[in-house]
């Protein structure tokens, strides 16, 4: 499989990760908390770089799709964090997570819930959003990786 095909399959699961994100946000009125944001950005940046890796040559186009892995294990480092504060193994980083907003920040139309009470797609499936995406983000860096380190081809 060619660097441009990877590139663009990477983009789409990005985008498809964004769009259950959004779709549960947008349409299932379900408030992320704000380490949830935090855990979109790393998709956003997947989709420009598999964007990316589609219109360069094959070892720049490799050299992207490492960025691409790297960024994608941060990821899931940030949805391992967030797991963390929802099963009470540490606080969250994040002052809001925590209750404490600035003095002059102004509060939130819609109160954004607890970073520790985890948040379910599925009812019935014990797995949080945040679970959910730490084992995809896991999944889409190690689908990526075969692609960064095979051998290269050479042609004569």
């Amino acid at each position: 499989m060619s660097h441009r095909r990877v590139g663009f399959l990477a983009a789409l699961a990005a985008l498809a990760a964004l769009g259950v994100a959004y779709f549960a946000q947008d349409f299932l009125h379900m408030v992320p908390c704000p380490l949830c944001l935090w855990e979109r950005w790393p998709y956003r940046v997947a989709v420009l770089l598999g964007l990316l890796a589609v219109v360069v040559r094959p070892a720049t186009g490799r050299v992207v799709l490492g960025v691409m892995v790297l960024t994608l294990l941060t990821g899931a480092g940030i949805a391992f964090l967030h797991v963390g504060v929802e099963w009470h193994w540490w606080k969250s980083p994040l002052p809001e997570c925590n209750g404490f907003f600035s003095a002059d920040a102004p509060l939130p139309a819609s109160p954004a819930p607890p970073c520790d009470s985890p948040t379910y797609l599925i009812t019935r499936v014990p797995i949080s959003f945040a679970q959910g995406d730490f084992i995809y983000a896991l999944a889409f860096a190690f689908s990526v990786l075969p692609y960064v380190t095979r051998k290269p081809r050479r042609f004569k």
